[in-house]
């Protein structure tokens, strides 16, 4: 479990320890010309987690968490307050074997990467089972879905397949596959281990590829546009990149989940800010950061996985800080 989270077997301890000594020196306070933006904690969510992943909230404000070792989907209203859950252990309609990633679209029905059943079931938004589809495994390698993002002005739905090194689109309405981005590689749309994803208002596609710790962006044709991030512990770079969120700006949010920290980037790709306390002295740091959200109230939502919580922190708009958030981790 521990290595698939964080992708750590191919390092060798000696890079590990070395990485972990160096990087506070780096990422510790604005005096290093480290640009911040403040964030207040609102509040934290923590309703019997075992390392929840990913965070998605709806239109009308519900606060949807994957709890990936339960099994189950949390549902809170938009003060943290739990709702209702769905889903079980088990490999029938509505049950799941670790799930991981999750989206919403604009109905507010619901997309479930069943992660250790290779397929994505589709429920309404109280949480009823509607459809599924199965992913298909490839070259003798079983399929694992880690996360979906649903582009409704396209017709298309796309889902990471994270042992296969892709990314799946299929068609909303027929839920047949239309076509496949990327294959094992370090070049452009190439993959090691993608993970989440997200879309922005244009609906560019960015990926989070994981072990070649940086960010893909791919335009709405499939082709590619840009990298952001790359390997390193110094700002605008990367040890284990998995969430990322888009704010109204287009700036983009990508959680490092093993140096616990939050970077920002600007709509070019550049490093832009880190995230850091409410009076700005210091980069926030979070125990395990993974899927993140921003919702169109510019909060945002992040899943810490072994802190076994979600941490919900106001965006500051001021003259630093990142404006008003328009788009979500669908």
């Amino acid at each position: 479990m521990l290595a698939r989270i964080f992708n750590i077997s191919i390092i060798k301890p000696s890079t590990v320890i070395v990485l972990i000594l160096i990087f506070p020196l780096i990422f510790v306070s604005a005096s290093y010309g480290i640009r911040l933006t403040k964030v207040r904690h609102l509040f934290d969510i923590s309703y019997n987690f075992s390392q929840p992943s990913d965070v998605a909230v709806s239109d009308n404000g519900l606060i949807y968490v994957v709890d990936g070792v339960n099994d189950k989907i949390k549902v809170f209203d938009h003060s943290g307050t739990y709702l209702y859950s769905f889903g079980r252990k088990g490999s029938g309609r509505g049950e799941f074997d670790f799930p991981m990633g999750i989206g919403i679209d604009n109905s507010g029905n619901i997309y479930i990467a069943d992660s250790g059943n290779g397929r994505v079931q589709i429920f309404k938004p109280d949480g009823g089972f509607t459809a599924e589809i199965k992913i298909p495994s490839n070259n003798g390698m079983f399929s694992d879905p880690t996360d979906v993002s649903v582009d409704e002005s396209r017709g298309v739905l796309y889902v990471v397949d994270n042992n296969n090194h892709c990314i799946f689109v299929y068609d909303l309405k027929t839920l047949k596959k239309i076509n496949s981005i990327g294959s094992p590689g370090t070049e452009k749309l190439e993959f090691r281990y993608p993970f989440l994803m997200t879309l922005d208002d244009e609906k560019y596609l960015y990926v989070v590829d994981v072990i070649n710790t940086r960010v893909q962006v791919i335009n709405p044709e499939g082709l590619f546009v840009e990298f952001i991030g790359g390997w390193g512990v110094e700002k605008g770079e990367f040890f284990r990149p998995k969430g990322i969120a888009i704010d109204g700006k287009k700036r983009s949010y990508v959680s490092d989940s093993y140096m616990g920290v939050i970077q920002v980037f600007d709509e070019h790709g550049a490093f832009y800010s880190a995230i850091g306390d409410a009076e700005g002295k210091a980069v926030k740091k979070f125990k395990t950061p993974t899927g993140l959200f921003i919702d169109r109230n510019n909060r945002l939502y992040v899943v810490e996985m072994f802190g076994e919580k979600i941490s919900v922190y106001k965006i500051e708009e001021d003259e630093e800080a990142v404006g008003a958030a328009t788009e979500h981790n669908n």
